[in-house]
């Protein structure tokens, strides 16, 4: 027999063999679909971003399929929509998403501190972070290189004078830029609720405080003394507001010395 023809028949052969134990192996060794799971994981956004306390939409889907969870309300990405549907597949009641939208609790603009070294590394917060706590004399503030915009999938983060701004309107509180953040700046606040923030993260000392930006929170605690529902508290040289306590009253806002504290009502027009 020709040479070359038995070389095509062998190879033939060998690759017949193959694709039939291939084909055998995916149905002895095929692992059963979870329909109940896959239909809810039509219905979650796929951002993936772990908020709901699981391994991602797929985790989250499979966990709510098995009974592992009852709470269709954990997809912040999703809302209220999602969770209805999830419930509507599950035959249970739906949980209420309460709206939450990312706050940069800094205002560490270039007006308000300064730089003590002047960078020329690795754009990146992370990076720059390794550097004494990064250029700015704050090393507890925003370091504006914008980590947290790369970690946002909705195009919710701009950079506005070094510091990290978040839109509420596109915000959907998937907490990527919360775990993004060297620093730990970024926290979920109310949405369409009046409350106060503390934009300021500085745990030194009233005075050295001072020192490395105007409106630094110093810990002086007349916010706490104003304040009626005992909604915020002084940690560590740094107030702190208990958003479930705070109802927006405004008086910690017109007894902060310093102008750290903010009222916001995120998703408002004022906060367009």
């Amino acid at each position: 027999m020709n040479p070359i023809l038995l070389a095509v028949i062998l190879v033939a052969s060998i690759g017949l063999i193959a694709g039939l134990g291939l084909a055998v192996a995916s149905i002895v060794m095929a692992v059963p679909k979870d329909e109940k799971a896959e239909a809810i994981r039509e219905c979650l956004p796929g951002a993936n971003c772990g908020a709901c306390g699981f391994s991602g939409c797929d985790g989250y889907a499979a966990a709510l399929a098995k009974g592992e969870t009852t709470e269709t309300n954990r997809c912040a990405p999703g809302g209220n929509d999602v969770a209805k549907e999830v419930a509507k597949i599950l035959g249970v009641d739906a949980g209420e998403v309460k709206p939450m939208a990312a706050v940069v609790h800094c205002n560490g603009t270039a007006e308000n501190t300064m730089l003590k070294l002047k960078y020329q590394g690795v754009q990146s917060c992370a990076m720059a972070a390794q550097l004494f706590g990064g250029p700015k004399e704050c090393v507890y503030g925003c370091l504006g290189f914008g980590d947290c915009v790369e970690a946002c999938p909705y195009d919710a983060i701009k950079i506005c004078d070094g510091v990290a701004r978040v839109n509420p309107l596109l915000c959907r509180a998937c907490k990527k830029c919360v775990a993004t953040c060297p620093k730990g700046l970024i926290e979920l606040v109310p949405l369409h609720e009046t409350k106060a923030a503390v934009l300021c993260k500085n745990h030194n000392k009233g005075a050295f405080t001072r020192k490395e930006c105007k409106v630094g929170c110093i810990g002086c605690m007349k916010c706490t003394k104003v304040c009626e529902h005992d909604a915020i508290k002084v940690e560590n040289n740094t107030a702190h507001v208990d958003y479930s306590k705070c109802v927006g009253c405004g008086k910690c806002e017109e007894a902060c010395p310093v102008g750290a504290i903010h009222i916001l009502n995120l998703g408002s027009e004022a906060a367009e």
